[in-house]
C-alpha cells in the first residue's frame, strides 16, 4: 500500500507539471487610451520602473507621463529628431537621442532638468544602458555606427563602424550587445568592453529587422522583420536559425515577457501579435489583438504588468504625412 501511495503521488506531481506546462496565458486586452496633447511624431518610449514614469518621444520633446495618475507631469524640450530614451537609476540620469542634433541629451531623472549635451555620430536612434560595463550605447542611423558613453562621466569612449544602418538593440548583461542592421537584414553581436563587433549573422528569410528581444535563459534572439512580416528566432550563442513566426504588417517594437514566455510584436497595421514560447525551439501564435493603426512601438512596465503603445491618426497631404490634431495617445494593454 505504501509503494502504491508513493507511486500515485509521483504520477500526480508529474501530471500537474504537465498540465501547468500546457497552460496558455490569458489573452491580452486593450484596457484604455490615455490622450496626450501635441501633434508631433513619435518613436520609442520607455518606463522608469522605480518612479512609475513613462518617457515618450514626441515631436521635438519628451513627454513624461505619471502612470499612477495617467497625467503628463513634465516635458523635456529641445530634443529635435528624438528617438529613444534610456533611464539609468544608478546615476539618477536619463539619456535622450536627438537625431537632428547628432547628440544625446542628458537629464536629471528626478527633476527632469537638462544637464548636458553629448555629441555622437550622425543621427543617433536607439539607445540602451549596459549595466555590466556601466556604459550608454547609441545606435547611429546615418553614421552606421555605435557610440559608447561612460554613464558616470558622460565622456565618449569610442565609436564603432557597422556594416549598415542599426536599429534596435538588447544587452545580455554579460558583456555582449545584439543589434539589428536594418538595411542588411542581419544582426551583430558586439563586445561592450572592447567595442568591437564579434559576429554578424544573417536573418534570412527575415527582411528589414526593427524590434529585437532576448531570452537570456534559453539563449534565443527574437528579431521582428518588418518587410517579411515575421519574427526570426536565432540561437544567440552562434546565430543559428531556430524558427520563423508570422506577424502583422508594419512591425517595429518587440517584447519578450519572461514570466509567461510570450513574445509580443507591435504592428503598425493596428495589431499586436502574441506568441507563446512552448519550448526554446517551438513557438505558437496565440492571439492577434486589434489595437490602432500606426501603433508600432511598445514598452512594458514591470511594476504595472502592462504594455504601452503610442499612436495617432495620420493623413497624407501632398505626399507628406501629417498627424491629425488631438489624436495622439497612449494605448494601455494588459490582462
Amino acid at each position: 500500500m505504501k509503494k502504491i501511495s508513493i507511486l500515485t503521488g509521483i504520477i500526480l506531481v508529474l501530471s500537474c507539471q504537465f498540465i501547468h506546462s500546457q497552460t496558455k496565458p490569458a489573452e491580452y486586452k486593450l484596457l484604455k487610451t490615455i490622450p496626450v496633447a501635441g501633434n508631433g511624431s513619435w518613436d520609442y518610449l520607455t518606463v522608469d520602473n522605480n518612479t512609475y514614469r513613462l518617457f515618450i518621444s514626441h515631436g521635438n520633446l519628451v513627454d513624461v507621463l505619471d502612470l499612477k495618475t495617467e497625467k503628463v507631469i513634465g516635458q523635456i524640450f529641445n530634443t529635435p529628431g528624438v528617438h529613444g530614451i534610456a533611464c539609468v537609476r544608478e546615476f539618477n540620469k536619463g539619456y535622450i537621442t536627438a537625431g537632428k542634433l547628432d547628440s544625446v541629451i542628458v537629464f536629471d531623472l528626478t527633476t527632469l532638468a537638462v544637464l548636458k549635451k553629448v555629441k555622437t555620430d550622425q543621427n543617433p536612434d536607439a539607445i540602451i544602458y549596459d549595466p555590466y560595463t556601466k556604459k550608454i550605447f547609441t545606435f547611429n542611423g546615418k553614421g552606421k555606427s555605435i557610440t559608447a558613453i561612460d554613464a558616470k562621466t558622460d565622456l565618449i569612449l569610442g565609436t564603432t563602424a557597422l556594416s549598415g544602418k542599426p536599429e534596435f538593440a538588447v544587452t545580455n548583461g554579460k558583456g555582449k550587445i545584439f543589434c539589428n542592421i536594418e538595411d542588411k537584414s542581419t544582426v551583430v553581436m558586439f563586445d561592450t568592453k572592447t567595442l568591437k563587433v564579434d559576429s554578424e549573422w544573417p536573418l534570412k528569410p527575415g527582411k528589414e529587422p526593427t524590434g529585437l528581444a532576448l531570452d537570456l535563459v534559453n539563449s534565443r534572439l527574437f528579431a521582428a522583420c518588418s518587410k517579411s512580416k515575421q519574427i526570426v528566432v536565432l540561437n544567440s550563442s552562434n546565430g543559428a536559425l531556430v524558427d520563423t513566426i508570422p506577424i502583422g504588417g508594419g512591425c517595429d517594437g518587440l517584447l519578450f515577457i519572461t514570466e509567461d514566455r510570450t513574445i509580443i510584436s507591435s504592428n503598425g497595421d493596428g495589431s499586436l501579435t502574441v506568441v507563446l514560447q512552448k519550448d526554446p525551439n517551438t513557438y505558437e501564435v496565440l492571439q492577434t489583438l486589434k489595437t490602432r493603426k500606426n501603433a508600432r512601438t511598445i514598452t512594458f512596465g514591470r511594476m504595472t504588468r502592462k504594455m504601452y503603445l503610442p499612436c495617432a491618426d495620420i493623413s497624407i497631404e501632398n505626399g507628406k504625412k501629417k498627424i491629425l490634431p488631438g489624436t495622439f495617445s497612449i494605448l494601455v494593454v494588459g490582462r
